[in-house]
């Protein structure tokens, strides 16, 4: 499990799917987490899928054909289930096994991969979902703790040497290229490790919603590990 102290105010933990649906953001809250422990063995179903590339969509029908141990059926009844309970809300999750993600490297001072805090950004009202089930776990930021990086003098400076427009449409090409959508953690920010098998419920930055979007980022991978990750 994981164990919370008095400054993670924007965490609210709830024990079954339930609650992780249905218990509202409010306050500081913005990350809302349906905390359990795992059983089974989600490095046999790792092991099992060859991974062709850094990362992969594991698809249903390929993990049902998986021929696993006992402890492996375990894990993949729990996968199974957790897609089930999502699809049943409505959602969209999907199963990636990841070595790493692809890095941004267009402009060195302000990556915009997923190893950069950023929020997700939505239209309509929705949530980001997730849970890492072997790997290293993602991680969030009190917002408190962390400023957007458009907002900081000598990276805003650094943006306007590669915008070639008008100055009244700067803001809109920082949001057409995602720039305004990520954060610099301070140097003293406690950073929050979201954990192995808990599902996690992160707000999302979208028109009229009552909290601030949660901030969030992919993990370092280990060297040779691969990721087990749900996300939608």
């Amino acid at each position: 499990m994981i164990y919370l102290s008095h400054e993670e105010n924007q965490i609210h933990t709830v024990t079954s799917f339930e609650d992780l649906i249905s218990t509202p953001f409010h306050g500081e809250i913005n990350a809302i987490g349906y905390t359990r422990e795992l059983i089974g063995d989600f490095s046999e179903i790792v092991k099992k899928v060859q991974l062709n590339g850094n990362m992969a969509e594991l698809d249903l029908e390929k993990l049902r054909e998986l021929q696993l141990s006992a402890q492996g059926e375990l894990a993949r009844k729990i996968l199974l289930n957790d897609l089930k309970v999502l699809k049943a809300h409505g959602a969209s999750p999907v199963l990636n096994l990841i070595k790493c993600y692809e890095r941004d490297d267009a402009y060195p001072f302000f990556p915009t991969d997923v190893y950069s805090f950023h929020v997700d950004r939505s239209p309509v009202p929705t949530d980001t979902f997730l849970c890492t089930y072997h790997g290293e776990a993602s991680e969030i930021v009190p917002n408190s703790k962390a400023k957007q990086k458009v907002l900081i003098p000598e990276i805003r400076d650094e943006l306007k040497k590669i915008y070639d427009g008008a100055e009244e449409g700067f803001e809109s090409f920082l949001s057409e290229y995602f720039f305004d959508l990520h954060y610099r953690a301070e140097p003293k920010a406690r950073l929050i490790s979201l954990g192995i098998g808990h599902v996690w419920r992160l707000a999302v930055d979208y028109p009229q919603s009552n909290v601030l979007p949660c901030l969030h980022r992919a993990p370092k991978e280990k060297a040779g590990e691969t990721r087990l990750m749900m996300i939608c």
